[in-house]
């Protein structure tokens, strides 16, 4: 598989992903319907919902991404070499300059996101410029440059958009079942769709998180192989991950619906928790990532 067909791929996935998304959601609000009695007019609105969902997914993630992590714009005056370094290997990629953003924290941590190369950015966090060697913030820009090149961020960020309206709907389903404010005794529910919407509030947290791994993992790999070959050092990207595995700050304006666009995973567990919760991971060890890496 070459560069190309990995882009084409993730084209591909994204109209898939949103084309699924709009049957499901449809699906779900039309249960619900059925529940209280009006199942064509509640499968209308999912259908309404979903499509302006996929809609605003598409041309408007990139913008609800930088709200959500509460990123600021970096001036090329303030922050001159993080500019310029994105700038040369931007030229060496062959794609247009991304907008910068900036996060103000300590972590050491960076994500790209946008529909296409013209229309993308990348943020990166105060305290990996403040902390990095400039090498290793090469490193870092290359591997999320990288995302951008190979198509990544449009998938990413579609999931990012889609999989957070679908919680939400799930969420408000579930809470309305808990006030009673649909009707459990309707004469027009039957016991199946009532055992289905169950089904559907309890699984759709859980499938929501397996798409995010299933899209997530792979595509970092990719995109250290790539960055490393755009810099001619792999080194670079896994010193840099190395200090990132250390870092003991958790990232505060990132969540779940968002952590897998970093380039390692912004939400911090320990101990029993961590071991469990790297099962459900939305990136690779960062061992293995760092292991790859050196034997390039």
């Amino acid at each position: 598989m070459n560069i190309y067909s990995v882009i084409s791929a993730n084209k591909i996935k994204s109209v898939v992903f949103i084309t699924l998304f709009i049957v499901f959601f449809s699906f779900v609000f039309y249960l619900l319907g059925n529940l209280i009695g009006d199942p064509n007019t509640f499968f209308l609105v999912g259908f309404l919902i979903s499509i302006v969902s996929g809609f605003l997914s598409y041309f408007y993630s990139d913008k609800y991404i930088v709200f959500a992590t509460k990123a600021k714009p970096a001036t090329k005056k303030e922050f001159f070499d993080y500019y310029t370094t994105t700038e040369n290997l931007a030229i060496a990629a062959g794609i247009p300059m991304p907008k910068l953003y900036i996060i103000e924290s300590e972590a050491l941590n960076a994500f790209a996101t946008g529909r296409n190369p013209k229309h993308a950015l990348v943020c990166i966090t105060t305290g990996l410029l403040s902390r990095l060697e400039r090498s290793e913030i090469e490193g870092v820009i290359s591997h999320e440059l990288s995302h951008i090149k190979n198509f990544d961020i449009l998938i990413a960020s579609i999931v990012t958009v889609l999989v957070g309206t679908l919680v939400l709907a799930i969420d408000f389903i579930s809470r309305g079942w808990m006030y009673g404010r649909i009707n459990r005794d309707s004469r027009n529910s039957s016991y199946l769709t009532l055992i289905l919407l169950i089904v559907v509030v309890v699984l759709t947290p859980i499938l929501a998180t397996l798409i995010q791994l299933a899209i997530s993992r792979k595509r970092e790999y990719l995109a250290d192989a790539s960055g490393a070959l755009l810099t001619r050092n792999p080194d670079s990207l896994a010193y840099a991950l190395e200090k990132m595995s250390v870092d003991s700050h958790s990232l505060k304006s990132a969540s779940g619906a968002t952590a897998h666009l970093f380039i390692t995973n912004p939400l911090r567990t320990k101990d029993v928790k961590a071991k469990i919760a790297g099962l459900f991971s939305t990136h690779p060890p960062i061992k293995e990532r760092i292991r790859i890496l050196r034997q390039m």
